[in-house]
């Protein structure tokens, strides 16, 4: 590793807020598959996976940090809104910001394809690296560590963040109207079903956008189903304007 790699890697911790025994082991949380593919192929060496393995592992420990937080911060909520602000938080529209507060674009690894394709900017790289950074932390500190940078910066502001969640519907609605020239037709929610006994019913609703059906939901009221699809859909339209 040059002089100069190791300053930006210290530059990154101290943005991270984590200083590494290990350095190694942000450095390969930076490292995207594809970067670590061409070494592999240049060098005619069996390839390290790059950060794969370890956004497994930091997959894993940020969606128990968060359900830690959600617990004992909203103690007092029903487990259908713990489940929406969870999936909320660990999404890749917050972790991706997140991941560009601190930095991680231009301290990514990447290939010479993903460099030309524009992957510093790339939400679902930025996120997966984000997720990599907090199982580096995990193996180089330990639980308590990774938990402390995911309070920190995942569920920083949360008031805000969590406020956009619950709001998915109008944020849907925008995102269609932004994007008129291929349709500005409002989503359509309907109720395909309405089971269980007056006091514990549940609804399932479907939303469906010119004429596809994209997220179906199940929850104890019309509003939080017709939320959770809205988040559902959301992730799935963004997801299609990656590829």
């Amino acid at each position: 590793m040059s002089s100069k790699q190791a300053e930006q890697l210290d530059a990154l911790s101290l943005s991270i807020g984590h200083n590494f025994a290990d350095p190694l082991l942000l450095r390969r949380a930076l490292t995207h598959s594809s970067h670590a593919h061409e070494q592999a192929a240049e060098e005619k060496v069996r390839h390290d996976r790059g950060n794969e393995q370890m956004e497994f592992l930091g997959d894993a420990v940020l969606g128990l940090a968060v359900a830690d937080w959600l617990f004992r911060h909203h103690a007092g909520d029903d487990e259908g809104r713990l489940t929406r602000l969870r999936a909320g938080l660990v999404s890749r529209r917050n972790l991706s910001r997140v991941a560009e507060r601190l930095g991680l674009g231009e301290n990514l690894r990447l290939g010479r394809g993903e460099e030309l394709s524009g992957g510093r900017a790339k939400s679902a790289l930025l996120a997966d690296a984000l997720e990599a950074i907090i199982g580096a932390v995990y193996l180089d500190a330990g639980f308590q560590a990774a938990v402390a940078l995911v309070e920190r910066e995942v569920v920083r502001d949360a008031g805000e963040q969590l406020s956009e969640i619950e709001d998915s519907k109008s944020e849907l609605q925008e995102w269609i109207q932004a994007r008129s020239s291929r349709g500005g037709k409002r989503a359509e929610y309907a109720v395909v079903s309405s089971d269980g006994p007056d006091h514990a019913r549940c609804f399932t609703v479907e939303l469906r956008w010119q004429g596809e059906v994209l997220a179906r939901a199940t929850a104890p009221t019309k509003k939080q189903a017709q939320q959770l699809c809205a988040r559902q859909a959301l992730e799935l339209l963004r997801r299609r304007e990656e590829q």
